[in-house]
């Protein structure tokens, strides 16, 4: 499996978020690029949640079919031609970071390279995403933020 580099120009790998990504905030997402995606990629797949949610992992952004040729997307933005699904407070889109009672919460980007087109429904949990995705990757980065 092939590991790709995932970073971005906000915040480093285990380093604070930025407040413009906060639900109370701007709520944008972060920006982000990539590099090492393997060549029998047929299109990415990115995945956020919040790692020290009360029930598992939480849901904050998935976003399917992106562009294997794309090296990364601009804050607030998806990738035309992508699909993005539901997060876990049912809305489309970025779901925000939230500002937790006891410290700040870790949220896991994960960028995923995929043989073929994957099949997610729109509606789903983080933990089901993450468990298609992993089995189906050719390869993949991960990025952690605190907020």
């Amino acid at each position: 499996m092939t590991d790709i580099d995932l970073h971005s120009s906000a915040f480093v790998d285990h380093g604070r978020l930025p407040h413009s990504c906060a639900r109370g905030e701007d709520n944008l997402s972060p920006p982000l690029s990539w590099s090492g995606v393997p060549e029998e990629a047929s299109e990415l797949a990115l995945l956020c949640e919040r790692l020290d949610a009360p029930h598992s992992g939480f849901l904050l952004w998935l976003v399917t079919g992106i562009d294997p040729r794309r090296d990364g997307l601009a804050a607030g933005t998806g990738d035309p031609g992508s699909y993005v699904h539901r997060n876990g407070y049912g809305e489309d889109g970025w779901g925000g970071t939230v500002t937790p009672e006891d410290g700040p919460d870790r949220y896991a980007f994960r960028l995923y390279a995929l043989p073929a087109p994957v099949s997610i429904p729109h509606d789903v949990t983080a933990d089901a995403a993450r468990e298609v995705l992993d089995r189906q990757s050719l390869g993949h980065g991960t990025l952690v933020g605190l907020y």
